[in-house]
């Protein structure tokens, strides 16, 4: 493939435009029938890698996290996917779009990511119904035993 044709991808294959890279390892959180399945497609067509649910007991490059106003508290959920991933790695957090069910404040984003120790990029529209924001976990972390 050239590499126009790789800048063509990245902008329409929004997998590519989240971030994702083929060979990393995914795994989901929240998934429900509301999903958007071709978001889903889009992300195992990029990494070359079926996701892996809540149940995968490695470590992961990174987390998609599916995220309603009525899951609960978005801080927590925050905190429990970025013990899932590899530290530097990638927390996609998807939530509907405004006035969709489940809509969730940018406002409300932004202090849960802040709350977790995450850094928030914009929101981007990843479908139909969802909108997407990347969260970067600090790189050079150490956790402290």
């Amino acid at each position: 493939m050239s590499a126009t044709a790789d800048h063509a991808e990245e902008r329409t294959n929004p997998a590519a435009r989240l971030g994702f890279q083929p060979g990393q390892v995914v795994q989901e959180i929240g998934y429900d029938d509301d999903v958007d399945q071709e978001l889903r497609e889009a992300i195992e067509e990029v990494t070359g890698t079926d996701l892996v649910d809540e149940d995968y007991d490695d470590v992961a490059d990174a987390v998609v996290l599916w995220f309603r106003d009525d899951d609960g508290d978005l801080t927590d959920a925050l905190v429990d996917a970025t013990t899932y991933i590899e530290e530097g790695g990638a927390i996609l957090l998807f939530t509907p779009k405004t006035g969709r069910d489940g809509y969730v404040e940018p406002s409300d984003i932004q202090d849960a990511a802040t709350t977790a120790g995450l850094t928030a990029s914009k929101s981007v529209s990843v479908g139909k119904d969802w909108s997407g924001s990347r969260l970067a976990t600090p790189k050079s972390a150490r956790t402290k035993r």
